[in-house]
């Protein structure tokens, strides 16, 4: 990422950090020395998906943005697992691989899914927790529960798997998806070309479907059991209009973390920030001022 594209410099662009053997890319703005603030992105997106967030959060906070591992400049190791309890504590050993002992955590989509497991467990290392847009305690809406679910069932069958590795057009079926986004001027298309193009290599179709061979569709009742236990600022951030996850997941955190603020814009889809980069950037900041 650029200045250009970020509007903000990124610290000698890429840097890589080790996390179970394998290669996690990342990228950090702001102040070196400041409190930090980690940026988890969503399915199928990578560290991009905050560019509009990261220059008025890196004003005053040491903020990182990595490509969780699979996913954009990372690894894409198929001999890892990627079951949800290995992902969680996948963070904490990317905080330890950054010497980073406790941090704001933002997530959206599968970040804050990630984020919210995190938070639970290690409450401790936790100063703040934003969520924008997860499945979190939940899961997805009608169709989508349905497409992911096969997703797995593809990925856990070995015949499944191998056809729906070859034949399926996985870039072309996730370009589907976000068309609404590019046409509405939010995305670009190099951008969505980091999102999506690497699916239709031999490599990424394989991985793919191994990440999905370990992930799991159902709600995750241990996840709202754990809601009302959690004591860190929380911020809620959720575009009403997501055809993917409904905004019923969003009132319940915000009624049920005790310190929880939300912030529901209308009219905004799954990718509120692109769609309203202002209101998350605000949100955010308001996150951050509070005291941890």
């Amino acid at each position: 990422m650029t200045a250009q594209d970020s509007g903000s410099e990124w610290t000698n662009g890429a840097r890589t950090a080790v996390v179970d053997g394998a290669r996690v890319a990342y990228w950090e703005a702001g102040p070196p020395d400041a409190e930090p603030v980690l940026l988890l992105h969503g399915y199928p997106a990578n560290h991009h998906c905050w560019r509009h967030q990261i220059p008025p959060l890196a004003r005053t906070h040491r903020v990182i943005a990595p490509d969780l591992l699979g996913w954009g400049e990372s690894d894409h190791p198929t001999h890892l697992p990627f079951d949800y309890e290995t992902e969680v504590a996948r963070v904490g050993r990317l905080l330890d691989a950054l010497g980073i002992d406790s941090a704001t955590l933002v997530g959206h989509d599968y970040g804050g899914f990630l984020a919210l497991g995190f938070t639970q467990a290690h409450p401790d290392r936790v100063r703040r927790l934003a969520l924008l847009n997860s499945r979190a305690q939940s899961s997805f809406s009608g169709q989508w529960y349905a497409v992911f679910t096969f997703l797995t069932l593809a990925g856990r069958t070995p015949v499944l798997r191998s056809s729906a590795a070859r034949l399926l057009p996985l870039s072309a079926l996730h370009r589907r998806a976000f068309a609404p986004l590019v046409r509405a001027g939010h995305l670009d298309p190099r951008t969505l070309a980091g999102y999506v193009d690497w699916m239709d290599t031999p490599e990424g179709g394989r991985w793919l479907l191994h990440f999905f061979s370990h992930y799991r569709t159902a709600p995750r009742p241990d996840l709202r059991r754990g809601l009302d236990r959690i004591t860190c600022p929380t911020a809620v951030i959720w575009g009403r209009a997501d055809s993917y996850l409904s905004p019923d997941i969003a009132t319940e955190l915000a009624t049920r973390i005790p310190r929880a603020e939300l912030t529901m814009p209308a009219d905004v889809g799954h990718w509120v920030m692109d769609e309203r980069p202002d209101t998350v950037s605000d949100a955010l900041l308001r996150l951050l001022a509070r005291e941890p």
